[in-house]
């Protein structure tokens, strides 16, 4: 049988799988394994097996938990509650100030945590009820805690960036770099919109009363804030940057630095450790699963000449490389509905990266805008994790249409940042040009 046709077959496979509800890790492994027996005898499942164990056993998916855990040590750790009382008082005054001083608390979160569920469990339970108790329309405060939260994946550290570079077989460090200015544009994209809509329409996101602001000296005291986030931030990219550690030593020092946070705010205990060291291991779990089917998928993919059937097709086509970028990030967006983000990174990157290499793109700036795609799922129905976050901390009076219409001005937004990289790539490299190796 053709590679063609048995390509159908696998994901026509998997596509099945999935629309019957099986898991996305079970799925790709199941298929892959099924296929694998069919095609090559069970001694090949052995071998499939062995190489998936020398694969989990690599030091680069050390950095997982590692950011995991002190995502979860510093959601835990009172600090953003001191960030939002200072965002409050500074930028409350001003309209949409609160919501605008959320998304600033998720960005520096983001570069604090490497998962979008910290910024967006935190800042809505912290942010929402005050903004709704303020009068805040639902669109801007639920949007911007979303969309801010969604920065999690993009500002590094970032997960998504280490599961990338582990498949695409890209430096991680550089992926690291590469996402902080393209997301700054997001966060600044995103204030601007805030500004601009509350400027001429002030009922939408009404200023501090007067009464409740403070004078400025407390408000200079209030900066005080800051100092244990920008540490740790320069702690764990400074490093990275300068070529000091490694992202998993990089990960180790973040790590340390969350627990002396929480010494410092007083709120180390062994429940705290126990419920991180737990949520760490859910999430971490989830995430090798998945990348072990994924492995196994495209392992089996690759034996049967997929890559090099993606590369004779491409061959194929007289259209401008231009043109097949743009067709590939838009079937990324439609994957972002209906799967899971770490699924399709780890699904899709074997299949699309030698492709982008043979049309003389780089895979760092390709895993930029896809990291940007994938931001996008995290908000888009009916998949959007960010959506399933929000619903289950909101008040019973914020609906799930409530949370679906607060979402399209951010995902418009989001799209128009991941247009500027596509355009300009060297927002997404001029950075990790300047790194030190």
């Amino acid at each position: 049988m053709s590679p063609e046709i048995m390509t159908l077959f696998l994901f026509g496979s998997l596509l099945l799988c999935l629309a019957i509800g099986i898991p996305i890790s079970f799925a790709l492994g199941g298929v892959a394994l099924l296929f694998t027996f069919y095609l090559w005898g069970q001694n090949a499942i052995h071998m499939a097996v062995m190489n998936i164990a020398g694969l989990q056993m690599g030091f680069m998916l050390v950095c997982v938990p590692l950011f995991i855990f002190m995502g979860v040590i510093l959601e835990k750790s009172g600090i953003a509650d001191d960030l939002f009382n200072m965002m409050y008082q500074w930028i409350g005054p001003f309209s949409g100030g609160l919501a605008i001083g959320t998304v600033l608390i998720c960005t520096l979160f983001a570069a604090m945590s490497g998962i979008s569920a910290v910024g967006t469990v935190v800042m809505g339970v912290i942010a929402l009820p005050a903004m709704l108790k303020r009068n805040y329309n639902k669109t801007i405060a639920l949007g911007s805690i979303m969309a801010g939260g969604a920065l999690g994946i993009l500002i590094p550290p970032s997960i998504m960036f280490i599961l990338y570079g582990f498949m695409a077989n890209v430096s991680i460090g550089q992926l690291f770099i590469g996402g902080i200015i393209p997301g700054l544009i997001l966060s600044s994209l995103f204030i601007i919109y805030i500004a601009i809509r509350c400027r001429l329409q002030p009922h939408l996101g009404p200023p501090v009363p007067p009464e409740q602001r403070l004078g400025t000296m407390k408000k200079l005291t209030m900066l005080g804030s800051l100092v244990l986030p920008v540490l740790l931030v320069i702690g764990v990219l400074g490093s990275i940057f300068m070529g000091i550690a490694s992202p998993t030593e990089a990960a180790a020092i973040g790590a340390f630095g969350s627990i002396i946070c929480a010494v410092v705010k007083r709120r180390l205990n062994w429940a705290l450790l126990r419920e991180a060291s737990m949520r760490t291991l859910s999430v971490t779990c989830m995430a090798l699963w998945i990348t072990i089917g994924a492995q196994l998928f495209t392992s089996v993919y690759a034996a049967l000449g997929g890559q090099q059937l993606m590369i004779n097709l491409l061959a194929s086509l007289e259209v401008n490389r231009w043109t097949i970028l743009i067709a590939i990030q838009i079937s990324l967006f439609f994957l972002g509905m209906i799967m899971d983000p770490i699924g399709i990174i780890l699904l899709t990157t074997p299949i699309y990266v030698p492709a982008i290499k043979y049309l003389g793109f780089s895979p760092v700036w390709f895993g930029v805008i896809f990291v940007i795609n994938m931001e996008m799922a995290y908000l888009t129905p009916p998949f959007g994790f960010n959506l399933f976050y929000m619903k289950g901390i909101a008040p019973p009076e914020v609906s799930m249409a409530d949370i679906y219409r607060s979402i399209i001005p951010f995902v418009i937004l989001q799209a128009i940042g991941l247009a500027f990289v596509i355009v300009f790539p060297q927002l997404a490299m001029w950075l990790p040009s300047l790194m030190i190796k």
